[in-house]
């Protein structure tokens, strides 16, 4: 009963106020503006004693939602609620009339894979200056069939302009980069041997090396010469403040086209990958043996850098070796030989079934605790 006497109430105002627009047609211009008059004084006394908002009806939405939709100057007549509620009407309106249309309940759009998603948000974060055209270009040859919307939906947002970082911009110019430093090595007889070292930013190879016991200027730009032949030169080379790079040194690298980028006082961290280099000669051979003259420092180290493009592994390098090399699987039986440094000869011997590492020196002395095993000092049986 309650429901039927709501629409009868309901049919009686939209007849009240069909009557009323049917009537205001016979009326005077006048006759109108007055009426307005009146009807607006009687909302507003309404609208100031009123201690409740007015409870609508959804035919009184739907009738101020049409309004809004065909007439311009809906706006200055809306008096009991703000425009802004009509526009929410017809939003809830319209989401409404989907949801009725999609019909809930029956299978649409498939889901997108979380293998998927996350493949997106790696391709995003990789690479920032891409868009959603190019990542859903690089998807589908990879033979995901995905919309391009689809892609745009789950691209990482940057609230700043896409910009590459300083390891991406280091690594993009890793190959125009060479770094040059010398060290020292004590021989048996007391004397320093100077060790010049080129390495190259981006395989972390060795190119050149040279030991002397009295560094010049124009021995320093020789091997400079050596190290880069013909037209191999680099763009860009990073050295220390070490008064041995000096005038003759600096007229080199500018003949060869070469732009000579120096590090600030006492900061070795912005020669990094070349102070490494040397810690790493030094920790794997350098401080295992005695050294005798020149030519037996020149043939340790000749030795040692060989083992360090060919075998050794580097984190850098994602655990590669600079001279990229494939996997070797075990094989029993298979001797592999790596040369000697240093008068010590090692035998290790690793095989089923304990699976243990035992260490036996050839000469009859066992090697102290504190000896390191450089890869250098052994013959590893499989």
């Amino acid at each position: 009963m309650h429901l039927v006497r709501e629409v009868l109430n309901s049919m009686a105002e939209w007849l009240a106020l069909f009557l009323a627009a049917a009537s205001s047609v016979l009326k005077s211009r006048a006759a109108l503006q007055l009426e307005n008059v009146a009807l607006r004084h009687q909302i507003g006394v309404l609208q100031r004693s009123a201690k409740k908002r007015p409870r609508l009806q959804a035919t009184d939405r739907l009738l101020w939602v049409w309004l809004s939709r065909v007439w311009t100057d809906w706006r200055s007549s809306l008096v009991i609620v703000k425009p802004e509620t009509v526009v929410l009407w017809h939003r809830n309106a319209f989401r409404l009339f989907w949801t009725w249309k999609i019909r809930r309940g029956q299978p649409g759009r498939p889901a997108v894979p979380r293998e998927v998603r996350d493949l997106i948000r790696h391709i995003s974060r990789e690479n920032p200056g891409w868009g959603a055209p190019r990542i859903h270009g690089e998807l589908l040859k990879l033979g995901i069939n995905i919309g391009e919307t689809s892609v745009s939906k789950y691209l990482l947002r940057n609230r700043k302009p896409p910009s590459q970082t300083w390891r991406t911009f280091l690594d993009n110019h890793l190959k125009s980069f060479v770094s040059v430093d010398f060290f020292t090595v004590p021989t048996i007889r007391f004397h320093v041997l100077y060790v010049f070292l080129v390495l190259a930013h981006a395989r972390r190879r060795i190119l050149h090396f040279g030991v002397t016991a009295h560094p010049t200027a124009e021995w320093t730009a020789q091997q400079l010469r050596e190290a880069f032949p013909w037209d191999s030169a680099p763009r860009y080379l990073l050295c220390d403040r070490d008064r041995i790079f000096g005038h003759d040194f600096v007229e080199q690298v500018k003949a060869m086209g070469i732009k000579q980028v120096l590090s600030a006082p006492r900061s070795p961290w912005q020669r990094a990958y070349v102070e490494r280099v040397i810690g790493t000669i030094r920790r794997e051979c350098l401080d295992h043996m005695v050294v005798f003259n020149e030519s037996s420092l020149s043939r340790h180290l000749q030795a040692l850098i060989s083992d360090y493009h060919r075998t050794r592994t580097h984190l850098a390098l994602e655990k590669g070796a600079p001279d990229p090399r494939s996997v070797e699987l075990p094989n029993a039986g298979r001797i592999i030989s790596i040369p000697e440094v240093g008068g010590l000869h090692h035998r290790t011997n690793v095989g089923p079934p304990e699976h243990r590492l035992r260490c036996v020196c050839q000469s009859g002395v066992a090697p102290p605790r504190s000896f390191h095993l450089a890869p250098l000092c052994m013959k590893v049986l499989i």
